[in-house]
């Protein structure tokens, strides 16, 4: 589960994706040209498909996985510790596949077909070094946020992960209207780092809440 289907959610997206561009083939679009090129790029389906799967691991690896590491005789730091080393192999054995499979793409010439699988705008345009950044932070950060609603839900039961989402709508609301009246300007002055310092402070606080959350739970 942790290494193949990761793989075959990618196959299946990206037989998906290839159909749909037959599809605009077919429409008369001409493969290699400039508006080929930005529709096919704004493809999102290999991003967005995997984002279900990999929440739903981080969750399990923490919800089914306490009680049992704790029988054996782990502590909870030692716990929250090897769960989170988990999540970053499994982000690295995910970039490493990307990243391979979007350099196969660009000497390939996209496939021999002008097909864009994985040179999208969301894993960063054909630049290697950024789709390993951005496959490993997403993925690491998904994984610490499933883990988090896991470890509430491990705490609280059902009322954990609603007021844990509850709290989180509500931050990002006063966030949104904090920033509003200078969206523009943070649009026009947006560096793409940002995303990685958002994307690491998403996983250190969500480690950190997966932490507090177990330290106080009980194994049932």
């Amino acid at each position: 589960m942790t290494f193949a289907v990761p793989l075959y959610i990618t196959g299946v997206v990206a037989v998906i994706s290839i159909l749909i561009m037959v599809l605009f083939l077919r429409a008369g679009q001409t493969p290699g040209s400039a508006d080929w090129i930005q529709g096919a790029r704004s493809n999102g389906g290999m991003v967005w498909s995997l984002c279900g799967f990999l929440g739903y691991m981080g969750a399990q690896s923490v919800a089914t996985t306490f009680p049992f590491a704790l029988t054996l005789g782990a502590t909870r730091r030692h716990f929250v510790l090897g769960t989170v080393f988990w999540w970053a192999t499994t982000a690295g054995y995910l970039a490493a596949i990307f990243t391979a499979l979007c350099a196969l793409e660009l000497a390939t010439g996209h496939w021999f077909a002008d097909l864009y699988i994985f040179d999208v705008y969301l894993l960063g345009s054909g630049s290697l070094w950024r789709i390993a950044l951005i496959v490993f932070g997403g993925t690491l950060s998904i994984f610490s946020l499933g883990g988090v609603f896991a470890a509430s839900w491990v705490r609280f039961r059902n009322r954990g992960p609603m007021a844990l989402g509850a709290g989180l709508v509500l931050l990002i609301l006063v966030a949104l209207i904090i920033t509003v009246p200078s969206f523009g300007r943070i649009v026009d002055a947006f560096q793409g780092w940002w995303l990685m310092v958002a994307a690491a402070a998403v996983i250190a606080c969500s480690s950190v809440g997966t932490w507090g959350f177990l330290r106080g739970s009980s194994v049932r």
